[in-house]
Formats: structure tokens, C-alpha cells, sequence
């Protein structure tokens, strides 16, 4: 009964996770800015540590099943 809330929360932390990671990859590929105004070190990092900070509560929701 528990696990169905713990499997959308994995599922949503994984993919917004995922998605976040792929999109910077994609932007820093095509030298093209993360974030408008704010710097590009800063930026690449701080979406992705986010990504990496959502993969792994994604990660922690699906071992709580």
C-alpha cells in the first residue's frame, strides 16, 4: 500500500534528475548559457549538482521499497 507514493517519488526524482542532467550536457555542448546572468562555472555546476542531489533521491526513494 506504501510503495505506490515511494514509486511516483522515485520515478518523478529520477526523471526531472535525468532530464535536468541531459539538458545541461546538451546547452554546455553547444556553448550555449546554462542561465542567463549568472555565470557559466556556476551554472553548470549548480544544475548539476541539483541533477545529481535528484538521482540520487530518486535512487533512496526506490530502495525504501
Amino acid at each position: 500500500m506504501e510503495s505506490g507514493p515511494a514509486i511516483f517519488a522515485g520515478a518523478a526524482f529520477a526523471l526531472f534528475g535525468a532530464g535536468l542532467l541531459l539538458w545541461t550536457g546538451v546547452r554546455v555542448r553547444h556553448r550555449a548559457p546554462v542561465a542567463h546572468g549568472v555565470s557559466p562555472s556556476t551554472a553548470i555546476a549548480l544544475t548539476t549538482s541539483a541533477g545529481v542531489v535528484c538521482l540520487a533521491l530518486g535512487a533512496w526513494c526506490f530502495g525504501r521499497l
